[in-house]
């Protein structure tokens, strides 16, 4: 998909030198960017569905909560 944004100048010029050095095209090295972004950030999805389903359980213990957080933190997904 083709897709235009707006990037700070410098970043801009970062990744551009990146492309250069490493013989990749500047999509790639946006993509691969975004792509390692939305990965960093797809546990916010599963945590907010977490708490969703003990919010419907009715888990409110704090400490369960804290341990469980706990767990789901050190576990590599």
């Amino acid at each position: 998909m083709k897709t235009a944004v707006s990037v700070p100048d410098d970043i801009y010029e970062q990744a551009e030198r990146l492309a250069r050095r490493t013989g990749r095209s500047r999509s790639e090295i946006y993509s691969t960017a975004l792509r390692e972004y939305v990965a960093h950030h797809i546990d916010d999805e599963v945590t907010a569905a977490l708490d969703s389903m003990a919010d419907l359980v009715g888990v409110t213990d704090p400490s369960v909560v804290a341990s469980a957080r706990h767990v789901l933190a050190n576990v590599e997904w």
